[in-house]
């Protein structure tokens, strides 16, 4: 990590992805699901680019290393209770219980790694493959449900969103319980 430079190309894409938020969230409730869509896919592809750039560039920063997850994490939050909240022209919801699963996953391991003592220490908190599934299949619900919005309801939906939805569910808790074990394993050995 590069601790000396903050303002770097990836940290000032995050910045935008940040700022991007309350646009993103007045979209929805105010039912433009199509600039929602599209703003929600752009956030997206910027955060794909920031990491790219600062591994391909050598642009990693500590200034990043927690910029970066908690613009995601203030995304993906807005966009679960947005579109679980039946907001305007929403024909497509979310379930109140799933945003509730991820939002208190996602909430309990941010609180678990400010509150550890080791929160700077990069090995303690790399995501595990189940982890990264779980965010990748939120990430896929939340564009879906967004996508679905914008189309309109459509009857084909209803076989194919309650599963993925389960999905979504089944990997919150399954990777939060992970993370967890991994968290107290690694806490008693060290």
């Amino acid at each position: 990590m590069n601790p000396t430079s903050s303002l770097t190309l990836p940290n000032a894409l995050t910045l935008l992805r940040i700022l991007a938020i309350p646009f993103f969230a007045i979209a929805v409730w105010y039912g433009h699901h199509w600039q929602a869509f599209i703003i929600f896919a752009s956030a997206g592809f910027t955060d794909l680019l920031d990491g790219y750039i600062a591994r391909r560039f050598n642009q990693r920063s500590e200034l990043g290393a927690v910029l970066d997850p908690a613009a995601d994490k203030l995304l993906m939050t807005t966009a679960f209770i947005l579109l679980a909240m039946r907001t305007q022209g929403m024909t497509a919801p979310i379930p109140v219980w799933v945003a509730i699963l991820a939002i208190t996953r996602d909430g309990l391991i941010s609180f678990y790694a400010f509150a550890s003592a080791d929160r700077l220490n990069d090995s303690k908190f790399q995501p595990s493959l189940l982890g990264k599934t779980s965010t990748a299949m939120q990430l896929i619900a939340v564009s879906l449900g967004l996508f679905f919005n914008a189309l309109g309801y459509h009857s084909w939906m209803d076989p194919f969103l309650p599963e993925m939805y389960w999905v979504v569910a089944a990997l919150a808790l399954a990777s939060g319980i992970h993370y967890f074990l991994r968290a107290t394993h690694r806490s008693a050995t060290t």
